[in-house]
């Protein structure tokens, strides 16, 4: 099993130059996976990064989606659309470029909108997000890469805010390029058991953010790690866990995440007490 973190802990939009001083210490906290969130694919030096990740001693790697009102993969105009899958296309060619297997995010609508729907209107929207992520599915399988679809909160969309919704959505794709991400604070809001909603997406599963219910430290707050611990083992999990928060210091991102207040001592103990607790979890 991997142990991860999302360069977001400490800093957004990321750059090469940080992701310079950001990818040693992460791994001498304990690492070895990083995830890096992608805001525009244009400003990232791809190369460099696999260099910088690779000098770190960190195999592991994953790009995490950024997915913005320009982006939406279901928002009525055709142009926003196509404009959101050129940027995951861009996402997957950069991320075969840093040597990483695994894209995840909401890959649906943009984060942050909300609307209320008729079971017709949603029809509609999931026969059309079908056939785009059938289209990218068969685009990052090409590449060996594989989609980890993230179903999130009511407050940051209406689309797909379960486990079921995933499934449902996922299994309409129907491609092994396309599974699921779980993360521990969106189920924290929307399942009734985190431990059967893992059981449940099975071997869709591709990964999980591994955050506390406040995004604080993992471990500090009342999500029910035992239960995850022993689904993930119920299902032979053997893929990543990934801490990702966010600083209040960035206040695009802290607005955004609603982070109104520093979640630990520091942002790097978050990460180090979080990858502490979460080995110890999985032994």
């Amino acid at each position: 099993m991997k142990f991860g973190v999302n360069t977001w802990v400490w800093t957004a939009p990321l750059t090469t130059e940080e992701l310079e001083v950001l990818a040693p210490k992460i791994a001498k906290m304990g690492f070895n996976h990083i995830e890096i969130p992608v805001d525009d694919p244009k400003t990232l030096d791809f190369k460099k990064c696999a260099e910088i990740i690779n000098k770190a001693g960190i195999t592991s790697i994953s790009v995490c989606a950024a997915m913005s009102p320009d982006r939406d993969l279901i928002d009525p105009d055709p142009k926003v659309r196509q404009n959101g899958v050129d940027y995951l296309k861009a996402c997957i060619d950069g991320l075969t470029v840093v040597g990483g297997k695994n894209i995840v995010g909401p890959f649906y609508s943009a984060v942050g909108r909300t609307w209320q729907q008729s079971a017709e209107e949603r029809e509609h929207d999931m026969k059309i997000l079908v056939d785009i992520l059938k289209n990218i599915s068969d685009y990052a399988g090409k590449k060996g890469v594989v989609l980890g679809l993230e179903p999130i909160n009511r407050f940051e969309t209406s689309f797909i805010n379960t486990a079921d919704q995933a499934i449902e959505l996922v299994d309409r794709v129907n491609n092994p390029a396309c599974k699921i991400m779980l993360d521990t604070f969106h189920m924290n809001i929307e399942e009734n058991s985190l431990g059967d909603a893992i059981r449940k997406v099975g071997p869709r599963l591709l990964q999980v953010h591994s955050n506390e219910n406040n995004r604080g430290t993992p471990g500090a707050g009342h999500v029910p790690w035992k239960e995850v611990a022993q689904a993930l083992k119920d299902i032979k999990f053997d893929g990543v866990l990934v801490i990702e928060s966010f600083t209040s210091k960035v206040k695009s991102i802290a607005r955004a995440a609603a982070i109104w207040r520093p979640l630990a001592s520091s942002q790097d103990a978050l990460a180090a007490d979080g990858v502490v607790f979460l080995r110890d979890l999985m032994k």
